[in-house]
């Protein structure tokens, strides 16, 4: 089982994308744009964890959605090696990209002291879907997030008039999770 789990580098994304957000469906061409891979090679990999029984699967309309099968015996651990091998980072960006994050980084005291207990975080997104998934994150990495999210057109206004409290957090050292400011 080990060797057919950890022979894809597309494999490791699509499984870091659905186990860290076991709650939410997937259609292939979404995987695909989240991940950042060809949607054929997304397919196949999707229907090879369907097969060893770790994603699972239902059609809507014309469209076949994937999750993570939470039933499977393996998911706990699964998630749980997930989450170490990507750390705080990687789960932040898995969590960002599946929420749509147009732009995200961290600031504050963790870019000095990965240790901090409070790790703070800058979102541009329109979704409405962050908090929960971030209290997932807070909650399986013990660690307090604090974060501000700004609407596109919002953070677009802001930026485009020199807003001074945006400025400064721009100007701040930062870890880029994901997009471009």
């Amino acid at each position: 089982m080990l060797e057919k789990l950890f022979t894809s580098g597309i494999r490791a994304d699509i499984m870091s994308l659905l186990f860290n957000s076991p709650e939410e469906k997937f259609y292939v061409r979404e995987v695909s744009r989240l991940v950042g891979k060809n949607p054929s090679g997304v397919k196949k990999e999707l229907d090879k964890l369907e097969q060893m029984g770790l994603v699972t699967s239902e059609k809507e309309g014309n469209l076949k959605y994937f999750r993570a099968n939470k039933d499977s015996s393996l998911f706990p651990e699964l998630k749980g090696l997930i989450a170490k091998s990507l750390g705080i980072h990687g789960a932040l960006k898995s969590v960002l990209k599946a929420a749509e994050a147009k732009a995200a980084f961290i600031h504050g005291q963790f870019t000095e002291d990965p240790n901090a207990p409070l790790l703070e975080l800058f979102i541009v997104s329109d979704s409405n879907h962050i908090k929960t998934k971030l209290e997932d994150v807070e909650k399986r990495f013990g660690r307090e997030i604090r974060y501000q999210v700004l609407g596109q057109s919002e953070y677009r206004t802001k930026k485009k008039s020199g807003d001074r409290v945006l400025k400064k957090l721009l100007n701040t050292k930062k870890i880029l999770l994901v997009g471009r400011l």
